[in-house]
């Protein structure tokens, strides 16, 4: 046993009354086995319960409309953190958290200005851009692609990031950029998701990172089915199709969700804002068993070095919420 889970067995003796009051986490939709941005919040959940041994609610929204029912529900019941995963909770929660002002919640991708919400938002230009990099340096046809699933300024944003990373490697590389739809039912639509990513393969694209939630499962597949390269985000999608996938971004939504409930059970929880970028460890990307021999010496290395950059402050990357639309095509 790790020092860390023994701790929290402690904790569990000291903090008998905070242990009363369960956690809870509520999906986005397209369900908690996504395999990307849900099953991250699923993964922080199952390693809080293995360390402490204790249970946590749950609830899988299947449309936008029931995320209000579910977050009041969990309150009522007396759950305290409630976790929402992703921006669509944002007017739910605005509205159901100062009906329960002793109920803490925690909301991820957007901000809800609450006294007790925890609001946590991350720079995912900062890791496009170092995926971005490693895509121009490992395509052969100088034509990359990106999947996007909602058209919202979070994933343009991602998007800008993973072009001016794409061109620090290679500035005459060609950037193939398309969004899913207009709706949250972008999240979870890997037929059309394939289609876009054939589209882009059909355009020369011979790397392709999906932004795309569930959505991004048919990106990933239709890469493998063509023998290109894929690129997955939230999770670690590299076990997907083993050889295929150059890397993945994940997006540290499992540390979110643990750190809420551990926070909440030893009496340190806060409310406010959180912003998560490479310099606080809010984002990586996955060399293993499944990409090593894809991930050359030199691309490593230079994946290290815009990190090294951007963390420190010397390589600025651009962010379309606050510096503008991209200037980067």
């Amino acid at each position: 046993m790790t020092l860390r889970p023994i701790l929290l067995a402690v904790l569990l003796g000291l903090f008998a009354s905070a242990a009363s009051a369960k956690p809870a986490v509520v999906y986005s939709v397209g369900g908690k086995f996504d395999g990307s941005f849900n099953e991250a919040a699923y993964d922080g959940a199952q390693r809080f319960k293995e360390e402490t041994g204790e249970d946590y609610g749950e609830f899988e929204i299947s449309t936008q409309a029931q995320s209000e029912q579910a977050l009041r529900n969990f309150a009522q019941r007396g759950f305290s953190p409630i976790v929402a995963i992703g921006f669509t909770h944002a007017s739910a929660l605005a509205s159901v958290a100062p009906q329960f002002p002793d109920t803490r919640f925690a909301i991820v991708d957007s901000v809800v200005e609450a006294p007790n919400v925890q609001s946590v938002v991350f720079r995912e230009q900062e890791g496009s851009y170092v995926v971005g990099l490693l895509a121009a340096m490992a395509s052969q046809s100088h034509t990359i692609g990106f999947v996007g699933g909602m058209d919202i300024p979070l994933i343009r944003k991602f998007a800008c990031g993973y072009i001016q990373g794409a061109r620090s490697a290679d500035p005459k590389v060609t950037v193939l950029v398309n969004m899913t739809g207009p709706t949250p039912a972008a999240w979870s639509d890997p037929v059309r998701g394939g289609e876009l990513a054939r589209s882009q393969i059909e355009q020369g694209a011979d790397v392709i990172i999906q932004a795309a939630g569930g959505t991004g499962i048919g990106v990933l597949q239709a890469a493998a089915d063509a023998g290109i390269l894929g690129i997955g985000t939230d999770s670690n999608q590299n076990a997907l199709h083993p050889g295929k996938v150059l890397t993945s971004l994940r997006k540290r939504i499992d540390n979110v969700v643990y750190d809420n409930f551990v926070t909440a059970l030893d009496g340190t929880w806060q409310p406010g804002v959180q912003v998560k970028g490479l310099a606080e460890g809010g984002l990586d990307w996955v060399i293993d068993d499944d990409n090593v021999r894809l991930i050359t010496q030199e691309m490593e290395a230079a994946a290290e070095a815009a990190e090294e950059g951007i963390a420190g402050g010397s390589i600025k990357v651009h962010d379309v919420t606050r510096d503008g639309p991209c200037p980067f095509k």
